[in-house]
């Protein structure tokens, strides 16, 4: 059975997707949920679905103790699904393509630092933008500078709000999201 990992920082709607998505699998399953937030609504989620949590601090990404725990784990995919902090080089570098990160825009438009969550969102909206998307891509040691996997476009002319350009966002990530995780891991 492969395992993933999952990394969130929030809400973990992405991360339950993956989650139901892999619990009747015969082939892989989501084994435990990373986050760097204590408060983050991802932990009832993992509670909900009798899944193991990791909570750590930046430092504790930085030194060592989560690159130490994932090495015990030994996950065949590292999920970043809302996941704020930059991933460390060293953990990057024990799993060559193996993580991977979703983004709410179509890279490399409104990537890099600080360009998360609504603030991608505003800046679309700001921007007038006709469409916009989600890119899955690997990560590497740069914010949203990582090989891409997959992109997904949606029209967004008849929005108004960055709120409604989310909830157009959210339904490409949880349509897609599991099944490029799935293609991925059945190739690796």
């Amino acid at each position: 059975m492969k395992k993933i990992v999952l990394f969130a920082s929030g809400n973990g709607s992405n991360a339950e997707k993956i989650i139901l998505h892999f619990k009747k699998s015969t082939f892989a399953n989501v084994v435990t949920i990373f986050t760097n937030n204590p408060d983050a609504k991802v932990l009832e989620k993992a509670k909900n679905h009798q899944m193991e949590a990791v909570i750590f601090t930046k430092s504790d990404l930085n030194n060592d103790f989560v690159l130490q725990k994932l090495k015990k784990i030994d996950p065949d995919l590292i999920v970043l699904a809302g996941f704020l902090l930059k991933f460390p080089e060293s953990i990057i570098n024990q799993y060559p393509n193996k993580v991977i990160n979703i983004h709410p825009a179509l890279l490399p438009k409104y990537g890099g630092k600080g360009m998360y969550g609504m603030n991608v969102h505003k800046a679309v909206l700001e921007n007038n933008e006709k469409e916009t998307g989600i890119t899955i891509h690997y990560v590497n040691e740069h914010y949203d500078e990582g090989e891409y996997i997959s992109q997904h476009k949606v029209s967004i002319e008849d929005c108004v709000s960055a709120e409604e350009i989310a909830n157009k966002v959210h339904q490409l990530e949880h349509e897609y999201f599991p099944t490029i995780i799935e293609q991925l891991i059945t190739n690796h």
